[in-house]
């Protein structure tokens, strides 16, 4: 009759880290997809005027952003404590709409351009004639999507 030997050492079977980079790879290529980076400092004052009714919009990558209103106090210096308009991460004048609305539309899909809506987020004690101006350079422009972009709430209850 045969006779088991024990093992006598308690020594610890070694893990086979073979797989370990896939599995750091994998991880990597999971963060880098469902990740989304800020796209815009803001350089303005924008507190948001509040409505009672609100409609959310679908498609984030089919919409352009104005942001109007006074610059914030580390840039008031600089720019004054007037109203201004920010396209993307910098100041902008009535005249730079033009370029900025031709720049989206060119980044986009040709069948994707009539879908683009222009969201004006405008601080809710930001110069109304500024904003007027503003409209009338998308209209120049043919961008007559336009949507206000607002807090949710009722009108009476938050003031």
């Amino acid at each position: 009759m045969a006779k088991f030997n024990k093992k006598k050492s308690g020594d610890l079977p070694a893990i086979s880290t073979a797989s370990l980079p896939d599995i750091v790879f994998m991880l990597l290529f999971f963060f880098m997809v469902a990740t989304t980076m800020r796209e815009t400092t803001l350089k303005i004052e924008n507190k948001l005027p509040y409505a009672d009714q609100v409609e959310k919009l679908d498609k984030k990558d089919l919409i352009m952003y104005i942001y109007i209103g006074k610059p914030q106090e580390a840039f008031q210096g600089q720019y004054g404590k007037e109203s201004r308009i920010q396209l993307n991460d910098k100041f902008a004048d009535l005249v730079d709409i033009k370029s900025f609305i031709a720049a989206e539309r060119a980044s986009k899909r040709e069948e994707l351009v009539p879908f683009l809506t222009v969201a004006l987020k405008v601080d809710e004690n930001a110069n109304m004639g500024l904003v007027s101006d503003v409209k009338q350079e998308l209209r120049k422009e043919n961008a007559l999507k336009i949507n206000y972009t607002t807090k949710k709430g009722d009108i009476s209850e938050n003031r």
